[in-house]
């Protein structure tokens, strides 16, 4: 699906219009994947165009960068306050949020401290990442054949440019294969994540969800889920989870800024549950809309622009 362009994009400290957006062909990024970056979502509601967990966001972009001996230019209260204007100006009631840290043009060998650390953010209409049908119906995914990323070869708790290679391969397999999505397994063969969600299981009432141990991202909306979940009564366990987990969890779904809360329906076609979105799923996300779509947000993660 192409992009919906806007009218701008901000770009170090700018306000550029959307097809003058460009770097150098050079830039060290290009050459060696380093880049930074964060999905965010704003939505309309009745009190307003919000965005949700906006600091959060761009907190974890600072520590995505720092791990690679890096810092932003611009304070994270100063990229909060641009990407509120950069709505406006753009005059979006909902969109998708994409800041991306980069190293620039400078020097182009693999060590890259000499390179600077330049800074994008764009905004565009976005609809639901999986398909609308899929929020209620559910997906049906396989196990890829592609391993997540050990964290002692790429770190996952940054959100690198770099580590999407991986993704991507995750991705490509299963749409190639006639599936929605992949589910990466971490090295020592227990469930990761999809090729970009945090995934959740329910069994016997229980909630489990893979730990930091299984090389996955901290998502955002996967510590929101974590949170609104034990906020309804439910126990929520973060241990490693075995692949055959994938074949008897009663309930499965994945989370994250694109999928938001995405009921997985069948895994390598052996059906989840009853096939659809369970009950406990469709209590998680009850709540996650109740918060982003109608504004009823008891724990402050909307920041209205």
């Amino acid at each position: 699906m192409a992009l919906k362009k806007t009218k701008y994009i901000w770009m170090n400290g700018e306000f550029v219009e959307w097809d003058s957006a460009k770097i150098h062909v050079l830039s060290h990024v290009v050459h060696y994947g380093s880049s930074w970056f964060e999905g965010i979502r704003a939505y309309k509601t009745p009190k307003g165009t919000a965005v949700f967990r906006l600091k959060e966001h761009i907190q974890r972009l600072a520590k995505s960068v720092k791990i690679y001996r890096g810092q932003l230019p611009y304070e994270v209260s100063e990229l909060i306050e641009s990407t509120k204007e950069l709505i406006r100006k753009n005059e979006l009631e909902s969109c998708y949020i994409r800041p991306v840290a980069y190293r620039g043009y400078e020097d182009l060998g693999v060590y890259p401290l000499n390179c600077p650390i330049d800074i994008s953010i764009a905004t565009w209409h976005w609809g639901v990442y999986l398909g609308k049908e899929a929020l209620e119906q559910g997906v049906d995914v396989c196990v890829s054949s592609w391993q997540r990323l050990h964290n002692n070869s790429l770190p996952s708790i940054s959100k690198a440019g770099g580590n999407y290679l991986n993704s991507q391969l995750i991705r490509m397999e299963a749409i190639q294969n006639g599936y929605t999505e992949g589910i990466g397994l971490d090295h020592n063969g227990n469930v990761s994540e999809g090729s970009g969600e945090n995934m959740f299981f329910v069994i016997d009432g229980v909630i489990y969800t893979p730990g930091m141990d299984s090389s996955i991202l901290e998502g955002i909306t996967r510590s929101s889920t974590i949170t609104i979940a034990k906020q309804l009564g439910y126990e929520v366990k973060e241990i490693s989870i075995p692949r055959s987990i994938l074949y008897t969890a009663d309930e499965i779904f994945f989370t994250g800024t694109a999928v938001e809360i995405t009921p997985v329906r069948s895994v390598d076609r052996i059906k989840v549950g009853d096939g659809k979105a369970g009950p406990i799923t469709k209590s998680i996300q009850k709540a996650f809309y109740d918060i982003v779509e109608h504004g009823n947000d008891p724990y402050g993660w909307l920041d209205y622009i």
